[in-house]
């Protein structure tokens, strides 16, 4: 079986969301490996131990972040990995996907490079597919 991803990483710390969306990814086959990080300090140290060793592990084609989590929330994860000059975050795609509404959040996401979409919790099963398979082509 073929899967559209090979590696996407969620960045939240909601269980009953990260189960969700686990669940929809699995039966949907949209990616073959999937991380797990709490919040955005967890996922910053990975990414920077990644992007210094390429050889070593794995980059996700697709990061799935919140907004508000605890130690260091999305934005903060955003403006820390924004620091590093790394090539390869280039071959990354990466989504808030976040229960605010707030018209100021979608429109400070927009103004991030990093950030390709703001999408609205709850996701819906053809929205989520649409983001993997649009990541695949790119």
């Amino acid at each position: 079986m073929k899967y559209p991803i090979e590696l996407a990483c969620i960045i939240d710390d909601d269980d009953m969301y990260i189960s969700l969306i686990t669940r929809l990814i699995d039966i949907k086959k949209l990616s073959k490996n999937l991380l797990i990080f709490k919040n955005g300090k967890e996922a910053l140290d990975y990414f920077v131990r990644t992007l210094q060793h390429l050889e070593e592990r794995g980059l996700p084609q697709v990061i799935l972040l919140d907004l508000n989590m605890p130690v260091m929330d999305g934005w903060q994860f955003l403006t820390e990995l924004g620091k590093y000059d790394f090539p390869a975050l280039k071959e990354t795609t990466l989504y808030i996907v976040s229960s605010s509404i707030n018209p100021v959040d979608i429109e400070r996401s927009k103004a991030i490079s990093l950030v390709k979409d703001f999408l609205i919790k709850p996701v819906r099963p053809e929205e989520l597919a649409n983001v993997f398979m649009t990541s695949e082509a790119s």
